[in-house]
């Protein structure tokens, strides 16, 4: 989670809401990602999913059956989606994502029967995880109100 928590800094560092990603496999990091829907004015661009695509290009698979995938926040539905379909064996998450995420918040995505199960584990470094985000809009309301000495 570390590893998630630093890529998330480096989005943060452009602009870029502060979330990271990393895959493992065999204990090795083989991809990481963070947010780049901003930069590369592309919706689909979440860590995750930049994570899991660099994956299966390392892999020359698809498949991410002995991976686990690292994440500072509660996926989306959308990067849940992305999940099921690589097949990725497992899911760390850090903050709980009260507007979007699937794996309790919002509701629960493992309640539904798809052709793909996996072990999921929350709140791992979570107070870390979260302060990232809430620092990072934090200081946006704070720049957007003009009352900011940052330049």
């Amino acid at each position: 989670m570390k590893q998630a928590i630093k890529r998330a800094k480096k989005a943060a560092a452009i602009g870029e809401v502060p979330i990271g990603a990393v895959i493992v496999k065999d204990g090795k990091i083989i991809s990481s990602g963070y947010n780049l829907r901003e930069k590369k004015n592309n919706s689909l661009l979440h860590a995750e999913l930049v994570a899991i695509n660099r994956a299966c290009k390392k892999l020359s698979a698809w498949r991410l059956e002995d991976c686990t995938l690292y994440v500072t926040i509660e996926p989306c539905a959308m990067c849940a989606g992305a999940v099921i379909n690589s097949r990725i064996k497992r899911v760390v998450f850090g903050g709980y994502d009260y507007k979007a995420g699937v794996y309790g918040s919002v509701f629960n995505i493992s309640d539904y029967a798809f052709n793909h199960f996996y072990e999921v584990t929350g709140g791992v470094l979570e107070k870390e995880c979260t302060s990232l985000l809430t620092d990072f809009f934090t200081r946006l309301r704070t720049i957007k109100r003009g009352h900011s000495n940052e330049k």
